[in-house]
Parts: structure tokens; C-alpha cells; sequence
């Protein structure tokens, strides 16, 4: 496995938006460690994205009644998909700010389409619409981002610290996030056992 597959290609259109990074056996900083990111957004200023295989403690009722947007007593009227949704951990940078991405069935003026099927909110118009019922038909919320000043992560994806590959929404909007590591790399080809050799190696 070199470091071509999966990432060159997109690199030389200029852009990893909508893609996958997946950390490697190598990366340095432990806070990403077997983490995957959704890349939302990507350009020569920089990158940010999602960790999406990482779960918080609260739960998306809790989240609606901090901000107020529920009480805690009518958490049982909500639809069964939305009490049941994760709390993504979505990177160490601004914890307390919420991000939903979803499919894009549905849009509000402040959403932004990342490709033709996902979109990222961060506006409570749909924390609202998923707690009635209204919202996407795909979605995951994440507190926190992880994001890149200009050259940075070319420099890690240089430096064999990530494996870059397009992002697919089945596996994107997965609702076994344990496994969601692995099973990114098998949809690659790529064999775990065989990558640890090759981590660190410039």
C-alpha cells in the first residue's frame, strides 16, 4: 500500500472536500488516534471536518434541553430516531458548538451543501425539525470540530498521519460507529496488518 491510493488523485484537483480521512497507524496525535473525519470543507486557506466514529456522553435529548429547545419531561414524545441519535465527539476545536450533517432532502437558508447529497447545518432550524420529525431523512450531529490552518494537512497526508478516500453517505450516515474504522478501510481494499508497515515512513 503507498501513499498514492485514494488521496493523490483528489489532491491534484485541488480539493478533499466530501472525503474521508482516516487516521493512520502512525498519527502522532493520540486525540485522532483510529479516528475517521468527514471533510466538510477544503481549500489552499485550509480544512475542516467532523470525527464521526466518536461518540460524547450526551445524547441528542440532552442536547435539545441545554438549549432550552425541550423539557426534559416531554423528552418521550420525540420520534424514536431522534432520542435514539448519538452525540458525535467532532473534534477538539469549539466543543460547545453543534454541527448536523445530513442529506440533502432537507435545506434551510443557512445549510451548506459539501456535495450533492450531503449538507452541513449548524443552526438550530434543525435541531428543531428532527425533534418533530421533519428533518432529514439521514442526519448525525457532532460537538466540536477538527480543522487545519493553510497547508497543514497536506503536510500530515504527507507525513503518512491520514489515508484519504471519497466519502460514500451509506457509510457516512452508519449507524454502527464501532466498526465504522474498519469497515471504511475494507471498503477501500486496504488490509489493516498491512498499513501498520508502512506508517511513519515519509
Amino acid at each position: 500500500m503507498n501513499g498514492e491510493t485514494g488521496t493523490s488523485k483528489a489532491a491534484v484537483q485541488g480539493t478533499l472536500q466530501n472525503h474521508f480521512l482516516i487516521a493512520m497507524p502512525g498519527m502522532r496525535d493520540e486525540r485522532f488516534a483510529r479516528s475517521v473525519i468527514y471533510l466538510c470543507a477544503h481549500s489552499e486557506d485550509g480544512a475542516m471536518g467532523l470525527i464521526i466514529n466518536r461518540t460524547q456522553q450526551l445524547g441528542f435529548t440532552d442536547v435539545l434541553v441545554e438549549l432550552g429547545l425541550l423539557d426534559r419531561s416531554q423528552s418521550i414524545r420525540l420520534p424514536a430516531r431522534a432520542r435514539q441519535m448519538p452525540v458525535r465527539n467532532g473534534g477538539p476545536v469549539d466543543r460547545s458548538r453543534g454541527f448536523v450533517l445530513h442529506s440533502g432532502d432537507y435545506m434551510v437558508d443557512s445549510s451548506m451543501p459539501v456535495s450533492e447529497q450531503v449538507c452541513l447545518t449548524a443552526t438550530m432550524d434543525i435541531l428543531r425539525a428532527i425533534s418533530v420529525g421533519k428533518g432529514p431523512r439521514h442526519a448525525l450531529m457532532a460537538l466540536g470540530y477538527s480543522g487545519w490552518g493553510a497547508g497543514q494537512l497536506e503536510m500530515e497526508i504527507a507525513e503518512n498521519g491520514w489515508l484519504a478516500c471519497p466519502a460514500t453517505p451509506e457509510l457516512l450516515f452508519e449507524h454502527d460507529i464501532e466498526t465504522l474504522y474498519d469497515r471504511i478501510l475494507a471498503s477501500i481494499g486496504v488490509d489493516l496488518a498491512h498499513l501498520s508497515t508502512v506508517a511513519g515512513h515519509a
